[in-house]
């Protein structure tokens, strides 16, 4: 029996943790940290590609197509086998959980393989949440990277990577969503979260907005991104306009989001909410600010950056990136988005 399935979609560092938690303490919703399911099928076979599989992935995709063309139903009994094993797995999750009627899934990955999820799941219910790009790659840069712009941009364009990705996927009229903005969640939590389960199709409850009231000790242990969400037990404005002050604070970090922002196109921006003519409205209103204090170096940052140093070594190659051969598939699913 095919799973209920509600996606939330969204960039890294875009407010995506903290929606999954209001939504998982919702009666009829069962949520979790992120389990990276799709990804990785995905680029299994006839949609796309993995260059840097272990097998000649050219190879086994032309050879797949050709076996699903002799399929009765061609591609859709492919999709229907993707299906089938999803189903499986989050309809077991469900079961071992307590068999709420709603599956959550929130991994940001799925940004980028959304054309694949419309296939495998045309019935999904899905939620996009948008942030100011400005403030999702200062939360991005200074969460894994000391506040280096440059070595974040480097090591993954998020802006120029998400926000066609999610402007193409809001603007197709084929799957039915739900586009909210990260600055009108956290202002106006009770309109927008009622919005949302009005789409779902579920009965609204305020008090699953005070998601900071379910303990932690009841959450299912997995990969997630608790830096921000652990601060608050509901949605809050505080984090709203930190990126003015650092941008206005830092010539070369400005400099290079306007070289990044050149590179997108205003359409896209306009799609996710940020028009072009009042992006850098913020900026403009703030006058001398107050640059930002560092962020603390808690457990989760630590362990982010021991796992980016680790990534570095093992890319070098010799006796040293054997050693550390074992620690790729950690290193994949939590930074590779």
């Amino acid at each position: 029996m095919p799973v209920k399935m509600l996606f939330v979609i969204g960039a890294p560092r875009s407010g995506t943790t903290m929606l999954e938690r209001m939504l998982s303490s919702h009666s009829m919703i069962q949520g979790g940290p992120e389990p990276h399911l799709l990804t990785p099928l995905a680029h299994l076979g006839i949609w796309d590609k993995v260059d840097k599989a272990p097998y000649d992935h050219v190879l086994a995709a032309e050879s797949q197509k050709l076996f699903v063309d002799q399929l009765p139903n061609k591609e859709q009994d492919y999709w229907d086998a993707c299906r089938a094993y999803c189903d499986v797995l989050y309809g077991r999750y469900l079961e071992a959980k307590g068999n709420k009627p709603i599956c959550l899934d929130k991994t940001p990955a799925y940004g980028l393989i959304l054309p694949f999820m419309q296939k495998v799941f045309p019935d999904g219910k899905y939620v996009v949440l948008t942030r100011h790009p400005m403030a999702m790659f200062s939360s991005f840069a200074n969460s894994f990277f000391d506040g280096d712009y440059h070595v974040a941009q480097k090591y993954n364009p998020l802006l120029n990577r998400y926000v066609p990705a999610l402007a193409k996927f809001i603007r197709q009229q084929e799957t039915p969503l739900v586009h909210v903005r990260y600055e009108d969640l956290v202002k106006d939590p009770e309109t927008w979260f009622s919005k949302i389960c009005e789409y779902i199709g579920i009965p609204f409850e305020p008090e699953a907005i005070e998601y900071g009231k379910q303990g932690e000790d009841d959450r299912p242990k997995g990969l997630g991104d608790p830096i921000g969400v652990q601060q608050h037990t509901r949605p809050s404005t505080a984090s709203v306009k930190k990126w003015v002050q650092e941008l206005a604070g830092d010539p070369k970090k400005l400099t290079l989001m306007k070289e990044v922002v050149a590179q997108l196109d205003p359409a896209d921006l306009a799609t996710l909410g940020y028009p072009l003519e009042k992006l850098w409205k913020p900026l403009e209103e703030a006058g001398a600010v107050t640059p930002p204090k560092p962020p603390k170096l808690d457990r989760y940052r630590l362990q982010r950056k021991l796992i980016i140093r680790l990534r570095a070594h093992a890319q070098r190659g010799g006796a040293f990136r054997r050693m550390l051969m074992k620690m790729r598939l950690a290193t994949d699913v939590l930074l590779r988005e």
